[in-house]
């Protein structure tokens, strides 16, 4: 149940984070305007920058995906990276900027890996004993 919880919590993030890229590749004005930055001459670098900043974010959530899917033993570092990665932006981005939203997507999706990941470790744990 938790490796499968794990999985949709994992693709959903997949697909929030492509579509973030996307937008960031190919409509930097529409992407930078939801993050509240006026696009310009003097934002278009930052524009790039957090581009290329989603896609490898992207590509880690996608490697943590097939890790969870192949059971692979190193599932748990990816998971537990993102997840630490998710809360901490989205306390960040509370703390400097007031951003509740932020606050409720980042930090509850990747607390929501973290848990998921710890119960994954403590049911294959529990199944190696008996």
């Amino acid at each position: 149940m938790a490796r499968s919880s794990l999985l949709v919590v994992l693709l959903i993030a997949l697909l929030l984070e492509l579509a973030l890229t996307g937008g960031a590749f190919f409509a930097p004005a529409f992407t930078l305007s939801q993050f509240g930055v006026k696009y310009g001459p003097e934002t278009t670098f930052l524009a790039y920058i957090v581009a290329w900043l989603l896609l490898f974010v992207s590509l880690a959530v996608a490697v943590a995906l097939v890790q969870v899917w192949k059971r692979r033993p190193g599932f748990a570092t990816w998971c537990y990276l993102l997840g630490v990665w998710w809360i901490g932006i989205g306390i960040g981005i509370y703390y400097a900027f007031g951003k509740g939203d932020n606050l409720l997507l980042d930090s509850v999706k990747g607390l929501l890996i973290v848990l998921l990941t710890w119960r994954c470790q403590v049911s294959r744990g529990m199944a190696r004993r008996y």
